[in-house]
């Protein structure tokens, strides 16, 4: 029955983008001067459990809403930070004021205007909600409008990442929000925003369809109408961009080797957060309280093999705990592969002396490894580690699970020695990657799971939050990729880009554009063939 579905699909896709290509009328006033619709199409793997990012988390709600809503300021896949819906600000000297001036004349998708009162209502009332706006809400003393298109935020203390934390929160509409429930509100699942593109409909196990702006700030978009069609079957994603029925989709790594053999197909490698496949150790396993076996355990792990072979090429295996994009903050004092080399002798001497020999099976100790089986580049990671690791004595029993079994049992009951993970680097270092190592004592998900609480990493760490200069900021995140080399208890094997998505260019031109907002399309430049 899947299959049969899914060639269904595959053939409703192609012919809705054939018959929107060559069909006039019926188009809303969204057609070219020929009458002619420009559709595109971007196959999605499963129904969006929610179009509004900021009050509903999940890659699919954070894709779509970087197509509806906009943010007041963009920030790029390099943290480069530039004008949104707000076209200047300013913050003062000491971190605790920042004037916000707004565009005029910039409408939401009803026509109502954006003014400064919306900004007030959401750094007031919805920033709060949003899994990185939070600790940026905590610190809001309160907004002031001086008019239509001023606001003045002022804070409670100085929270680094200000500028990079409020470009990852999308606007929404108060006069829609106002006195609701703000998660249960309809409109989370038929958005109103001010962004490029507008919601149309949204039918379960069917299809998600936006429909151009008219009147967006940022230019004229190219595109009439988008259509996302709900393909569950990873094969049949596949095919379809194969034969140029979608213009893009996310495919399944093994797929990669064809892309690269077609002309037609791109992966995307830009326009996203870097991600990273990564290791984690409990720091409380009796294995691995001792830094120095942490060390031979990372060093064991072949990064350039497990790049090319589990990842199949799809990456750049890491010499540091930063990726490169991330420059102004990245300590290269530290160096993998001059710190911790694969050298297998040097590897069983340090284990030998850390007082695990190996016994008359050969292994030192054997240690259960934790991933998520649903992300096949992590499963064939800890496979490779096995055989890795197992040429130094150490065995590993590979624990794959659904991601809510590995949330309870990394996080919460720490049932684990090493776990294997796909995460992304984030906006900002202080937001993103040092929750992998700063303190963690309520054990939150999604953050240091090893119970290793460091106090020269946590004073880094509250370092690089206590300032908004970036050079300041920059040497306390240098202090703790310092520290972390030294107690090694997490670290990323490689920075890995092969669950981006791969575009087609048999109809639009354009699609690798370079875009000032992480996962949005280039609507206003590409172009249709």
């Amino acid at each position: 029955m899947k299959n049969r579905y899914a060639r269904r699909t595959i053939g409703i896709v192609g012919a809705l983008a054939a018959a929107a290509l060559v069909m006039s009328g019926c188009t809303g006033g969204n057609a070219d001067a020929a009458g002619e619709e420009k559709v595109y199409v971007q196959a999605i793997g499963d129904d969006p459990m929610g179009l509004n990012a900021q009050l509903v988390s999940g890659a699919a709600a954070s894709m779509f809403s970087a197509q509806i809503f906009d943010t007041l300021i963009r920030i790029d896949d390099a943290g480069e930070l530039s004008p949104g819906l707000a076209e200047e600000w300013e913050l003062s000297d000491d971190g605790l004021e920042l004037t916000l001036h707004l565009r005029d004349g910039v409408t939401w998708h009803d026509g109502e205007p954006f003014t400064a009162e919306d900004v007030k209502f959401n750094l007031e009332e919805i920033v709060e909600l949003q899994t990185f706006g939070a600790a940026l809400a905590a610190r809001i003393a309160g907004v002031e409008v001086v008019d239509e298109t001023t606001a003045v935020v002022t804070f409670t203390e100085v929270f680094g990442p200000v500028l990079e934390t409020l470009a990852q929160q999308f606007m929404i509409p108060k006069h829609i929000y106002e006195g609701t429930d703000y998660v249960t509100n309809e409109a989370n699942m038929e958005p109103i925003g001010t962004g490029p593109m507008m919601f149309d409909s949204y039918e379960s196990g069917q299809q998600v369809v936006l429909l151009k702006n008219p009147e967006y700030w940022d230019g004229e978009v190219q595109v009439d109408r988008a259509v996302y069609p709900v393909m569950t079957d990873p094969n049949s994603r596949a095919s379809a961009l194969f034969a140029g029925e979608v213009d893009r989709a996310e495919l399944d790594p093994s797929q990669q080797k064809r892309v690269e053999e077609d002309s037609d197909l791109d992966l995307m490698t830009e326009g996203f957060f870097a991600q990273a496949i990564t290791v984690m150790m409990n720091g409380l396993s009796p294995e691995l309280t001792d830094p120095a076996v942490r060390a031979a355990v990372f060093a064991a792990l072949d990064r350039e093999a497990i790049t090319d072979v589990a990842l199949s090429g799809l990456g750049e295996p890491t010499t540091g705990f930063f990726p490169p994009s991330l420059e102004w903050a990245l300590n290269t004092d530290v160096d993998f592969e001059r710190d911790f080399p694969r050298d297998t002798d040097a590897i069983n001497e340090a284990l030998d002396e850390a007082g695990f020999p190996r016994g008359s099976d050969g292994l030192r100790f054997t240690l259960d490894v934790r991933y998520i089986s649903e992300l096949s580049e992590v499963a064939a990671t800890a496979e490779m580690a096995k055989s890795q690791l197992e040429e130094v004595g150490i065995g590993l029993n590979l624990v794959g699970t659904s991601a809510s079994v590995f949330t309870e049992k990394v996080y919460t009951t720490s049932e684990f020695d090493l776990s294997f993970l796909r995460s992304t680097v984030g906006a900002d270092p202080s937001t993103g990657i040092v929750r992998w190592y700063a303190c963690n004592p309520n054990r939150a998900a999604a953050s240091n799971p090893s119970q290793i609480c460091d106090e020269e990493i946590q004073a880094a760490a509250d370092g690089a939050l206590g300032t908004t200069d970036r050079a300041q900021r920059g040497e306390h995140l240098k202090d703790l990729q310092q520290r972390a080399s030294e107690l090694m208890f997490y670290a990323p094997l490689s920075w890995y880009y092969g669950s981006f998505p791969t575009v087609s260019s048999k109809r639009w031109e354009g699609q690798l554009d370079a875009v000032a907002t992480t996962n949005t399309v280039p609507w206003t430049t590409m172009t249709l063939k």
